[in-house]
């Protein structure tokens, strides 16, 4: 069963692990209603509603790590989508940590995306409710990780893969135990939002596509150009072919095979 690593537990953290729920997502955040502050991990064996960014369905496979990360008042609200590099960068170290051999084929897509040769292997999804949602008059932010560990879906919008296809047979368990650990490394880093910096630079050295043409899917079209930075509140910087920088903050990279 999930275990948290003793670095996790000493920072504060806690645990609720169950076999079967909707959504990690939403029982953190039902518990977070009922007055659980954080930070605490809620880890599941499967999911029957799990979700992802834009109201999409996530894929929820047995032997695949569900799990969330419930902060109540981590920082200004307007710091908060940051957070999805720091969760970035904790599973990308966890990762590597159990798996070094497939290092070079790991690569983090902006914004929340982690990438196996090419495929999506984990995603991210940061859902926040404000500081005047509750009674306390804290705000929290639920931190929702899916990971493939042993399958991946076949019909996803993104190609998608797994660990064990890469022959990287690393447990859930194993995998949530290391996670806990770094991400209470990566959070002490980010420092609420005031360490932003060193985070926007180790994500970028972990960058899929970086300098290179790139499709990016907004809300109402597409855009085309070189992926050039993220800036310092973790919106993509495109490069527009004309010449001129487009700030995204908020889209879908559809593409990193070269804009056409």
């Amino acid at each position: 069963m999930f275990e948290l690593d003793p670095r996790a537990s000493a920072a504060g953290a806690r645990l609720l692990a169950y076999d079967e729920i909707d959504s990690t997502n939403a029982e953190a955040l039902r518990l977070m209603h009922r007055g659980e502050r954080g930070p605490l991990w809620i880890a599941a064996k499967t999911q029957s509603a799990g979700r992802g960014r834009r109201g999409r369905l996530w894929s929820s496979l047995e032997g695949n790590l569900h799990t969330t990360l419930l902060l109540t008042d981590p920082g200004p609200a307007e710091h908060w989508p940051q957070l999805a590099f720091v969760a970035a960068l904790a599973l990308h170290d966890a990762v590597i940590e159990l798996a070094p051999d497939i290092r070079p084929m790991l690569e983090l897509k902006w914004p929340n995306d982690l990438l196996l040769a090419g495929a999506k292997c984990a995603g991210i999804l940061i859902e926040g409710e404000g500081s005047e949602a509750g009674e306390t008059g804290e705000g929290a932010v639920v931190i929702g990780i899916g990971v493939n560990c042993a399958a991946h879906p076949a019909d996803a919008a993104y190609p998608a893969t797994d660990l064990t296809a890469a022959g990287a047979l690393i447990s859930t368990a194993t995998l949530f135990t290391a996670l806990s650990a770094k991400m209470a490394g990566r959070l002490a880093q980010w420092h609420q939002g005031n360490g932003f910096a060193t985070i926007r630079a180790d994500w970028l050295a972990r960058a899929a596509g970086l300098g290179k043409n790139i499709r990016v899917r907004l809300a109402d079209r597409e855009a085309a150009g070189r992926f050039d930075a993220i800036d310092e509140e973790g919106s993509l910087v495109l490069v527009e072919p004309e010449g001129g920088k487009m700030v995204i903050a908020a889209g879908d990279v559809v593409s990193l095979e070269g804009a056409r």
